[in-house]
């Protein structure tokens, strides 16, 4: 039996998953614990649910996705308004320099996803499937940047990823905190503790308030992003290269946003955009959870386990190694080590949980409250996405290319 559900009756289920997963998570502690999102918690039910179904031969569902596309793009342009160059020459050398170890570790996670997969003997895409686009990315970058790799080919590219992402939203909380703990006890680093200056916190907070009358105008100036972002988006196709749909709205916010904070003519509701964003992004994951087909993991069981397992090790050296002794080997370093475990496997949120737990048990440390956030929310998924693209132009012409005269070989 073949259950075929329109445009709205998925969006419905996407937002009925949502509701069930906000209510797990009220009720069972280490869902919260972990930050996973609701939509992930109710929407893996589902398709855990569907794949019993296709299974057992009892029904396969079929889902008319249409609004997650235009719900991931929302989302992403929320995501470019973010990128406030002022804020980037106010936190200063620290800022600079922490930016360019999460662009390092971008490029090796994808380095060394594609390096495993080849000895694996696996397609590099299906390897780049488990790189930065669910480690740093999220379920986020998971579900935009899926259909773009099974439009080259590769089977089943979402589940991959989404999968890699719950991993990495897991693993990244469990082994942040005691990277951090280990640090601060084995250096024995409480004597480097400093007190700090949180106005900027403080200034940043101001600038997101909520105001329920602006909230029709942060719509319109999403919109106005998004359409803009499609004449961008058909420069960039220009280029030959493969581009995933929201890149022109993502820059299009971001031009628009500092065009309006350097001439000061004009207010970006950064507030109430944050909030739209998030909607979108709930119900964009919720959309994307539920047309998974978990069947099609099947085949990569030991391979993605392989994979997921160098990713980890990655983490803590990068982490542990490189992150503290460039960040200045004091307090501060070790809280921000904790925090990359959580953005550079899952998410900020997992970020800020990890360094809370170091803080409420040590000391506060407001440069890795500033610096963590700013690139996690602000810059990471921003250049994240320009990496990733450049990887998949880079392997996924070759390996079509490979495919393509395999087939002929085949025919001959």
């Amino acid at each position: 039996m073949n259950v075929q559900l329109d445009m709205y009756q998925t969006l419905a289920i996407a937002v009925v998953v949502l509701i069930l997963g906000q209510f797990l998570k009220s009720k069972f502690n280490f869902l919260e614990k972990f930050c996973i999102p609701a939509p992930v918690v109710g929407g893996l039910l589902f398709a855990i649910f569907t794949c019993i179904c296709y299974g057992t031969g009892i029904a396969e569902f079929s889902f008319d996705d249409t609004l997650r596309e235009v719900c991931m793009v929302f989302f992403f342009t929320s995501v470019g308004f973010q990128a406030n160059l002022k804020i980037l020459k106010s936190g200063g050398k620290s800022l600079i320099v922490f930016l360019a170890l999460v662009i390092f570790l971008i490029v090796v996670q994808n380095g060394l996803a594609v390096g495993v997969s080849k000895v694996l003997g696996l397609d590099p895409l299906i390897g780049l499937c488990t790189g930065s686009i669910p480690m740093v990315g999220g379920h986020g970058t998971a579900g935009a940047f899926g259909p773009v790799l099974e439009d080259l080919n590769v089977s089943g590219a979402t589940t991959i990823c989404t999968a890699a992402a719950t991993f990495g939203l897991i693993a990244g909380s469990l082994v942040g905190g005691p990277i951090g703990r280990k640090l601060i006890e084995k250096k024995k680093l409480m004597d480097t503790v400093t007190n700090e200056d949180d106005s900027l916190l403080v200034e940043d907070e101001i600038k997101h308030e909520r105001h329920t009358n602006m909230y029709a105008a942060a719509v319109f100036q999403t919109i106005l992003a998004v359409g803009l972002g499609t004449v961008f988006s058909w420069l960039l196709t220009k280029t030959g290269m493969t581009f995933p749909i929201y890149i022109g709205a993502m820059l299009a916010a971001a031009l628009i946003r500092n065009l309006s904070e350097y001439s000061g003519k004009f207010t970006i509701h950064m507030g109430e955009i944050n909030d739209l964003g998030g909607i979108c992004l709930s119900l964009f994951l919720g959309i994307a959870m539920i047309t998974l087909k978990l069947w099609q993991l099947a085949d990569l069981a030991l391979p993605l386990i392989i994979l997921l397992g160098a990713q980890l090790l990655l983490i803590f050296l990068f982490t542990y190694f490189v992150v503290f002794n460039v960040m200045g080997r004091d307090y501060d370093a070790a809280v921000l080590s904790a925090g990359t475990c959580g953005f550079g496997m899952g998410a900020t949120p997992n970020a800020m949980a990890n360094m809370q737990a170091i803080c409420d048990r040590y000391a506060p440390s407001i440069k890795a409250y500033l610096l963590i956030p700013l690139i996690g929310s602000l810059f990471a998924d921003f250049i994240n996405s320009l990496v990733i693209t450049f990887f998949i132009n880079l392997i996924g012409v070759k390996s079509h290319e490979k495919r393509k005269y395999q087939k002929k070989e085949k025919k001959h």
